[in-house]
């Protein structure tokens, strides 16, 4: 189901046993994987991050960062202080500091500009930002994310930057894509890390990839994060 756009960001009611079900079954799914499930709360308000925190949930994810900001920032104290913010939209670099400052890992640089915007934040606050490096391997236009060329020219720039630590790479699959095309582009996530690390002697131990609709074909083909709202909360 999904949910409109005319009703993001509502603040409704959900139990936090609904959801604890839904977590319960998707951990049974990805048992025999070492994989972080990340709740992805940007259709919905502080009450769905909360239920998400009393079933257990620890990790949550934004992707509009005036908004998300305004619900972390009103969240209980409790729940800020025990929880992991990710953010995971596009991110414009006039935002980089108020991102940086409210969230622990970004998902989603994909340029070096963005990465240096980061990087300055980060040191402005005395922080090292964790960030993962976006992969638009399907080529698709509207989405943003790196080429694996380009990734290649910026990665040596990208690791020297000091307010950031690099620890892996994110990517999201075409909407409606089969089986075999699922397969195909997480494997090749996978694949292009591992060149990564051998040729630039460099540890990226995390793969964000997987979505509700994609997220055992994405940790069958070594995700080792998987971003998860509507199978959560719906």
């Amino acid at each position: 189901m999904l949910i409109p756009s005319e009703c993001w960001g509502e603040d409704i009611a959900i139990d936090s046993s609904f959801v604890k079900s839904n977590l319960d079954t998707i951990k049974q799914k990805i048992a025999h994987y070492n994989v972080k499930i990340i709740a992805v709360t940007k259709y919905f308000g502080l009450k769905a991050i909360i239920a998400g925190y009393e079933a257990g949930i620890r990790d949550f994810a934004e992707s509009r960062a005036i908004e998300a900001i305004k619900k972390i920032e009103q969240l209980p104290l409790e729940v800020r202080q025990n929880s992991t913010f990710h953010f995971i939209g596009h991110l414009q670099s006039n935002k980089a500091e108020k991102v940086v400052k409210h969230f622990d890992v970004i998902h989603s640089v994909d340029s070096l500009k963005i990465a240096s915007a980061i990087s300055k934040a980060a040191c402005s606050l005395n922080k090292r930002e964790k960030v993962l490096l976006q992969i638009n391997n399907a080529g698709e236009e509207q989405k943003s994310g790196y080429t694996k060329d380009q990734l290649r020219e910026d990665l040596k720039s990208i690791l020297s930057l000091k307010g950031l630590d690099v620890i892996g790479l994110m990517n999201m699959a075409p909407l409606n894509a089969s089986p075999e095309e699922l397969n195909r582009l997480f494997k090749d996530v996978c694949t292009f890390r591992n060149d990564l690390e051998k040729s630039y002697s460099v540890s990226l131990p995390e793969l964000s990839m997987g979505m509700s609709d994609d997220y055992l074909f994405a940790v069958e083909n070594g995700a080792t994060m998987i971003r998860i709202g509507r199978k959560l909360f719906t």
